[in-house]
């Protein structure tokens, strides 16, 4: 889950905890510098996120979730310096971290994770990492597989727990060049898992607008992580457009309730009460559910 603030954070752990199942929440450079966290300073903007995320998970209501904290989107000439700190802790780490190679080339993306790994282990800190590849490309060839995948694990064996190729989807909501691809998956899925010598999931990018038939037949094929982002968005801020319209009498200063209707408090609720649900369903189209006890046994 692209959680944008920690509102919808808070919205995200709720769902899993009623589905009784694990979550990977993410955040992408957007947020980091966003006016909920840094406020144009990525690092205040990953200290706060994982302050706020750590202490959120380790609560009494949801200490029962397992909680990934995934970086997502992360490009530029700042990345280096945002994913290094996310590494190393501010205080705290995060879970697994991923380059966008959108504006990379194959060298500078197989470099730029080299040194990620380099800095890890300068750090000795534990570390899971996704890899893309030309995600927004139609489907990736195989072969990119082999020198991406193939040049990290030569380097820097035992890293790499993601790869996120193209497979006919596409980030936001706009209209799809290619059709989604799960035989894609599946091959793209073998043939990372031979080069690295160990299971390797897939990671799914452009999510929104998948067909529930789609993200099982992805989930089957071997995707184990699905980016949703874009329709999320479009839930809560429809939810809140929602709120605000049907409200508009209360929040006027003449009104007994005005000051309640005005909190944040009261558009959040209300943006939740459309938002977890949704949040619900999609655990449940993927197959989360009930999977919280098998992944702290794995623990």
């Amino acid at each position: 889950m692209n959680a944008d603030s920690q509102a919808a954070v808070t919205d995200c752990l709720e769902a899993a905890r009623a589905c009784d199942a694990p979550i990977i929440i993410e955040t992408s450079l957007w947020q980091l510098t966003g006016h909920s966290y840094g406020n144009g300073d990525p690092i205040l903007g990953l200290t706060r996120y994982l302050a706020d995320l750590t202490a959120l998970s380790k609560s009494d209501r949801y200490r029962t979730v397992p909680v990934l904290f995934h970086t997502d989107h992360i490009k530029g000439p700042d990345a280096l310096r945002i994913l290094s700190a996310a590494i190393r802790g501010v205080p705290y780490r995060a879970s697994t971290v991923s380059l966008d190679s959108s504006e990379l080339s194959e060298e500078e993306n197989i470099d730029l994770i080299c040194r990620l790994c380099e800095i890890a282990d300068d750090a000795e800190v534990p570390l899971s990492l996704e890899v893309e590849a030309g995600i927004d490309a139609g489907v990736t060839e195989l072969a990119a597989a082999d020198r991406l995948l193939g040049a990290v694990e030569a380097s820097h064996p035992n890293r790499l727990a993601l790869w996120a190729p193209g497979v006919g989807t596409q980030h936001g909501l706009s209209m799809r060049r290619d059709a989604f691809s799960p035989a894609a998956v599946e091959q793209h899925q073998r043939r990372a898992s031979e080069i690295c010598g160990r299971p390797i999931g897939i990671a799914l990018h452009g999510s929104s607008g998948l067909s529930e038939s789609d993200l099982r037949a992805g989930v089957a094929a071997g995707v184990v992580k699905v980016n949703w982002s874009s329709e999320s968005l479009l839930i809560r801020s429809r939810a809140a457009q929602e709120y605000y319209a049907t409200h508009a009498c209360e929040l006027e200063k003449t009104h007994p309730n005005w000051k309640s209707a005005a909190m944040d408090n009261g558009v959040q609720s209300f943006v939740s009460t459309r938002y977890v649900p949704a949040v619900i369903h999609r655990i449940q189209t993927l197959g989360g559910e009930g999977q919280a006890a098998e992944w702290h046994d794995r623990r």
